[in-house]
C-alpha cells in the first residue's frame, strides 16, 4: 500500500518491501535525533494488520504461537513467532489484546500467507480472523513521546515506543498533530542500534529463533506444544544454534554501505578467505556512524576483525556463541 504521507515535503520512497512509505524526508540524521529524543513519528502504514476476535482467541493463538498468550492481559504488548515443522521462522507477529480483539502487525505483504495458515487451523474454535490492513495503518511513536493518542485507538506500548493501530482514513490528519515525520531509515537505524531482528532481513529460509536472540522475547520456553517446538527444545537443552547474530561497527571511511547478503570473512584471511557469515542490515547512525547486524557461524571468535567485501568490521556479541 502506498502511503498518502509520501506527498509530504521532502519525502523519498523506501525500496523493496518498504517502498510504500518514506525512507526519509530529506534529513536522515535530524530524523534519527528526533526519534532518539522522543519526538516525531514514523509511518509504518505499509505493514500488514491482522485481527483475531472471538471468545477462544487467546487460547487458540496460544496453541499456534511461540509465545504464552493464554492469559495475556489487556493492553500488554508481546511478540510471537510462527515456525515451520522444522523450527524455522515463518512469521513474526507484534500483538496486543484490547479485551475483544487481538491486534497484530506483520511484515509488509505477509498477512495473506499468515491468514491462510490461521484459517487452516481454526477447526471448531470460536475465532474469526480478518485482514484489517485496508482499514488500519500502523504509526510508531518513539519512547518518551508526548504526542497525543486519539481516543479509542489501540496501542502497543513497548520499551522502544508505541505502535498505534490508527484508522487509515485518519492518517493524514494525525500526521499534522504528531510532530515532525521521520522516515523508515531513521527507524531502522535505531532498530539496529538496539539489536532488534526483523523478519526477512535478519532471517532466511533456515533461521531458528536462538540465532537471533528471540528466545525469551518472542519464544516462551515453558509453554505447551506448537509447531516447531521440538527444534526449539532440542537446541535449548542439548546444543547450540549453528549461527549467531552480531552487531558490527563498520569502517566509516567507506562511501557505500554493504548491502543485505554481503558476505563476511575473517580479516586475517583477506577478501579471498572462506565465508563465515553475511550482513543482514547496514545503516548510518547519527552517533555511532555506519553499523550493521549480521549472522555469522557460531564458532567465529567473538573478537575477530571481519571484512564485508572490502569494508572492515568490528564485532560486538548479541547472541552468545
Amino acid at each position: 500500500m502506498k502511503s498518502p504521507l509520501l506527498s509530504l515535503p521532502g519525502a523519498v520512497s523506501g525500496e523493496g518491501v518498504d517502498e510504500g512509505v518514506a525512507a526519509h524526508y530529506g534529513d536522515l540524521f535530524r530524523e534519527q535525533r528526533a526519534l532518539a529524543d522522543g519526538t516525531g513519528f514514523v509511518d509504518l502504514s505499509h505493514r500488514g494488520v491482522v485481527a483475531v476476535t472471538g471468545g477462544d482467541r487467546l487460547s487458540w493463538l496460544h496453541l499456534l504461537l511461540t509465545q504464552h498468550v493464554t492469559d495475556l492481559p489487556v493492553g500488554v504488548a508481546t511478540e510471537a513467532l510462527i515456525l515451520s515443522a522444522h523450527g524455522h521462522i515463518e512469521h513474526a507477529l507484534y500483538l496486543v489484546d484490547d479485551g475483544v480483539t487481538v491486534w497484530m502487525h506483520t511484515e509488509p505483504d505477509t498477512q495473506d500467507a499468515l491468514i491462510a495458515y490461521l484459517e487452516s487451523m481454526k477447526f471448531f474454535y470460536r475465532v474469526e480472523v480478518a485482514d484489517r490492513t485496508g482499514e488500519f495503518a500502523v504509526v510508531h511513536l518513539p519512547a518518551g513521546s508526548i504526542a497525543p493518542v486519539p481516543v479509542g485507538v489501540v496501542v502497543r506500548e513497548t520499551p522502544y515506543g508505541r505502535d498505534l493501530f490508527l484508522p487509515r482514513a485518519d492518517l493524514e490528519s494525525y500526521a499534522e498533530k504528531a510532530g515532525p515525520p521521520a522516515g523508515l531509515l531513521a527507524y531502522e537505524a535505531l532498530r539496529v542500534e538496539h539489536h532488534r531482528p526483523r523478519l526477512g532481513f535478519e532471517t532466511d529460509h533456515r533461521t531458528i529463533p536462538h540465532e537471533l536472540g528471540w528466545i525469551g522475547t518472542a519464544v516462551h520456553l515453558q509453554k505447551g506444544c506448537y509447531r516447531g517446538q521440538e527444534t526449539v527444545a532440542r537446541v535449548q537443552n542439548l546444543g547450540k544454534p549453528p549461527r549467531r547474530l552480531v552487531f558490527l561497527h563498520l569502517d566509516g571511511s567507506e562511501v557505500h554501505l554493504p548491502g543485505h547478503g554481503t558476505e563476511l570473512r575473517l580479516a586475517e584471511e583477506g577478501a579471498e578467505g572462506r565465508k563465515i557469515g553475511f550482513i543482514t542490515t547496514a545503516v548510518r547512525h547519527h552517533e555511532l556512524g555506519p553499523i550493521a547486524l549480521a549472522l555469522v557461524k557460531r564458532n567465529v571468535p567473538v573478537d575477530a576483525p571481519l571484512l564485508a567485501d572490502s569494508t572492515a568490521a568490528a564485532q560486538e556479541v548479541v547472541v552468545e556463541p
